[in-house]
């Protein structure tokens, strides 16, 4: 007997806003730093709402939009702003709450913003 399988598609898992919103914050917490999870969760999101009207409400034309949310895209923070409002999201930085290791920001060394460490 054989399986059959269908390509996994999270856009129909996101029935309601707050479906939405639980997978864009677990791509926030899941994104490896390139934006590739968040773009991709974006993107699953966008596409349970109306394409065009989400183009008509960004101010971008639909084939921009589904450039900017495919996997080769990489769109720009003003494009993610357009997009995560025009969703009724707002897109919020806070600091992560164990650091990795590495360069800390200038405010941990106690150097001014903006200067260099010695």
């Amino acid at each position: 007997m054989s399986e059959e399988y269908r390509k996994f598609d999270a856009a129909d898992y996101v029935k309601s806003e707050e479906d939405a919103r639980g997978l864009l914050r677990a791509a926030v917490d899941e994104d490896l730093g390139d934006g590739a999870v968040i773009r991709a969760a974006l993107k699953h999101v966008a596409r349970t709402q109306n394409m065009s009207a989400l183009a008509r409400d960004t101010g971008l034309n639909r084939g921009n939009l589904y450039a900017a949310l495919s996997e080769d895209g990489n769109p720009t923070l003003a494009t993610l702003l357009k997009v995560t409002h025009a969703l009724g999201l707002r897109l919020r930085l806070e600091p992560i709450e164990s650091p990795t290791p590495g360069p800390q920001p200038a405010e941990r060394q106690n150097l001014p913003a903006g200067s260099t460490s010695p």
